[in-house]
């Protein structure tokens, strides 16, 4: 089941289990990650993370602030509570 997220105002962000999956798990990390660590973190292999990412990247939740290093933005916190 996809959770469907918006605020007033705002366009509906729909986000698949693994999706939010990621940017629970990265919430919690300090800094940007590789995705080794992510994948560690959540059970999501390695191999499937990258279209994951690049989506969550689209969407405005995730940024790549450095070479293959991730992070959750602040619109990436407020949209899973954390």
């Amino acid at each position: 089941m996809a959770c469907k997220c918006k605020k007033k105002g705002e366009k509906e962000i729909k986000l698949t289990e693994e999706q939010e999956k990621i940017l629970r798990a990265m919430a919690e990390m300090d800094g940007p990650v590789a995705s080794k660590q992510i994948s560690e973190a959540t059970g999501i292999p390695t191999k499937s993370l990258s279209c994951r990412i690049r989506s969550l990247k689209n969407k405005g939740l995730l940024d790549s602030p450095a070479r293959c290093k991730y992070e959750i933005t602040e619109a990436g916190r407020q949209l899973v509570g954390a």
